[in-house]
């Protein structure tokens, strides 16, 4: 009796001995005509147009910023895992982990608030009780930016440093 597992082996098999046979028969032009025709379909000639919709600074200062913020992380998280260290300095690692989530959760909320209310893309850095913007915009306005400075400080108590620096988009 047949059974399927040897169905499939001698069509499997018949199919590599056909190619095989196919292979072995073309002669080199041939088979270089061919690899030459599949290289020129595969390949895409047509040029394609990215449209950015971010500023470029803007871009590269938050690679930069989630850089230093991940390099500091993995330090911390090193200090955490080790076994050497003393609890004390763990308890430090992890509290200094957590103001590295929170002052990047700050930023975001700053982001956030900037582009809804005033529809302008930026970079918040925060580093103390100073907080620098920048604007990606060609209207360079100090009216505007003392708006988006009262709007930031009403996020916080306490007073803060704020500054705006606008740059071309």
């Amino acid at each position: 009796m047949i059974n399927k597992q040897s169905v499939w082996f001698v069509t499997l098999f018949s199919l590599i001995l056909v190619l095989s046979i196919y292979y072995v028969t073309l002669n080199d032009s041939n088979l270089q005509n061919i690899l030459e025709d599949f290289n020129k379909t595969t390949t895409n000639t047509t040029p394609v147009n990215v449209n950015i919709e971010e500023s470029t600074l803007l871009t590269s200062l938050r690679i930069q910023e989630d850089e230093s913020v991940l390099k500091e992380m993995n330090d911390l998280q090193s200090i955490l895992l080790d076994g050497t260290k003393t609890s004390e300095e763990k308890n430090n690692a992890y509290n200094s982990l957590m103001q590295l989530n929170q002052k990047k959760g700050e930023e975001e909320k700053i982001e956030k608030k900037i582009k809804e209310e005033f529809g302008l893309e930026s970079f918040v850095k925060i580093k103390k009780d100073t907080i620098s913007i920048i604007i990606a915009s060609k209207d360079h306005s100090t009216a505007e930016a003392n708006s988006i400075i009262r709007s930031v400080q009403t996020l916080y108590e306490e007073n803060k440093y704020i500054t705006v620096k606008f740059q071309n988009a």
